[in-house]
């Protein structure tokens, strides 16, 4: 299982979004109510995945995508597993807060997803990845054994990845000022806040071949950090949506 199938038109990759749209989403980071820096970040990396399927004038789609936003319960979005020339011709999706946050739902939802996908998923293809974006803890149910349970899901490519952006503020014991060079989260211990350690515990270790490809999109990311990115501001949540969509193409 190395996570070295590399994303075509023939077999692409599918990256399924998990967006916390509860109220508090509505708060500001930066000056900025927090939804509106996600939106920021989604239409970025919409904008860099056409980028990597595009040979002259002719998207290729490398990627399949779906999105489940969620509050009291999920929605999806995208009306299922869409590939990204047909998410683009749609128009970028636009999150809008809510109110609850029903973190095991919106996991829940995914599994049912790579049920249905990962029959499909043969020899070629990239493992799948869940990229779940919160700003807070969960009600109602615990997340972590259903993320723990999509996490032993897999195809030949290797077991499903888990990757989650957690949008607040005071979440490391050191501020991270470089983010360019930043290496990742490696251990708990480098988190402040016990949610975020949670997260950590239900987060994948990144691959050294995503690393690679998020090098080269000017981050320096390590192999066999966690993916877990403590998004405390627009830098670090643009970061965490390119991680999202590094799984190698060609």
């Amino acid at each position: 299982m190395s996570y070295e199938a590399v994303a075509t038109q023939k077999t692409p990759a599918l990256i399924i979004y998990l967006l916390d749209c509860s109220a508090s989403m509505s708060s500001d980071l930066d000056g900025t109510p927090r939804i509106d820096h996600v939106n920021r970040a989604i239409e970025k990396i919409l904008v860099r995945m056409v980028q990597r399927s595009t040979k002259g004038e002719v998207i290729s789609p490398r990627y399949r995508l779906a999105m489940i936003a969620y509050s009291s319960t999920p929605q999806d979005i995208l009306n299922g597993v869409q590939t990204i020339d047909k998410v683009v011709d749609k128009g970028k999706p636009v999150l809008r807060h809510q109110n609850s946050t029903d973190t095991a739902a919106a996991f829940a939802a995914a599994r049912d997803i790579l049920n249905r996908e990962l029959p499909l998923l043969g020899d070629g293809y990239p493992a799948p990845h869940v990229c779940h974006l919160t700003d807070g803890e969960f009600n109602g149910a615990d997340p972590e054994p259903i993320a723990r349970e999509i996490m032993q899901m897999a195809n030949a490519d290797g077991n499903v990845l888990v990757s989650n952006i957690f949008v607040s503020t005071n979440l490391t014991g050191r501020p991270i000022t470089d983010i360019d060079n930043w290496p990742g989260i490696t251990s708990e211990s480098e988190l402040s806040n016990q949610y975020a350690r949670k997260l950590f515990n239900m987060s994948s270790v990144l691959p050294q071949s995503y690393s690679q490809v998020i090098a080269e999109f000017g981050y320096q990311l390590q192999p066999g950090c966690r993916m877990i990115i403590p998004a405390q501001s627009q830098g670090l949540i643009e970061l965490a949506f390119a991680m999202s969509g590094a799984t190698p193409t060609r």
